[in-house]
C-alpha cells in the first residue's frame, strides 16, 4: 500500500545516513541514484576500525556522480557534497561546519551514527532526512528519533533486504520511521525530498516483536 511523506512539501536538503556491517555497498547504491547538482549536503558514517587507513571516499566516488569527501576538522558544509566519517572520529555537523573529535565511543564504535543525527537534528530540524541502512545493532535508533522529534524525516532500509538488519528493525521499533524502503527507492526518494516534493512510497514495514 503506498503512502505520501513530506506532505507538507518541505525541501530535506540535509541528508545524514549510518551503516555498519556490509554498509559500504549500500552506501554506493544510495549514492548512485543522486545527480551530481543535487542541492543539499550528505553527511555518512560507517562503522569501521580504527586501524582503518583506506579512504573509502575513493571508493564511493569511483561509483557515483555526487563528489565525495574525507573531510578535515572545521571544513565548511557545501551542497553537493557528501562527506564520510574518518576513522576513530566522530563526525557532526555545526554551525555549517564539520566537526571531528576523538570523543568517547559510542555503541563500542567511533565513528558512531547517533552524534551524526543528533547534531543534525539540533542545527537544521525540518530540514533532515536521516537514513538508517544495514548494520548490526541498534546505533543510529536515538539519532533518528532525535531527527524525527525536530520535525525531519526518518528512513530505513527494507528489513527483508538489508544483509544485516538489526539496525534497521531497532529504528522501526523505537523512531517513528515514516518507511521502509529499498536502497535504490531511497535515493530516488532523496532526490524529491531535496526538492520539496511529496513523495509516493510503500508503507513501513511491521516492527519487530
Amino acid at each position: 500500500m503506498k503512502t505520501s511523506i513530506n506532505g507538507e512539501k518541505i525541501p530535506r536538503d540535509v541528508i545524514v545516513i549510518g551503516a555498519s556491517a556490509r554498509g559500504i555497498q549500500a552506501v554506493t547504491e544510495v549514492l548512485s541514484r543522486l545527480p551530481a547538482n543535487l542541492p543539499a549536503f550528505i553527511g555518512v558514517v560507517i562503522h569501521r576500525s580504527a586501524r582503518s587507513s583506506t579512504n573509502w571516499s575513493n571508493i564511493l566516488g569511483k561509483k557515483t556522480k555526487i563528489r565525495v569527501v574525507e573531510p578535515a576538522d572545521g571544513d565548511s558544509l557545501t551542497c553537493g557534497v557528501v562527506y564520510i566519517a574518518p576513522s576513530d572520529c566522530h563526525m557532526t555537523f555545526e554551525h555549517d561546519k564539520i566537526s571531528l573529535d576523538g570523543g568517547a565511543k559510542q555503541h563500542y564504535t567511533r565513528p558512531a551514527v547517533d552524534p551524526l543525527f543528533k547534531s543534525a537534528a539540533l542545527a537544521y530540524g525540518p530540514r533532515v532526512v536521516g537514513v538508517i541502512l544495514t548494520g548490526c545493532g541498534y546505533d543510529g535508533m536515538q539519532g533518528l528519533l532525535d531527527v524525527t522529534n525536530a520535525g525531519g524525516l526518518s528512513l530505513v532500509q527494507k528489513p527483508s533486504e538489508a544483509e544485516q538488519p538489526s539496525m534497521p528493525k531497532y529504528a522501526i521499533a523505537g523512531a517513528h520511521v515514516r518507511a521502509a524502503l529499498t536502497v535504490d527507492e531511497i535515493g530516488d526518494a532523496l532526490v524529491g525530498l531535496v526538492r520539496g516534493i511529496a513523495v509516493a512510497v510503500e508503507c513501513t514495514e511491521a516492527a519487530p516483536n
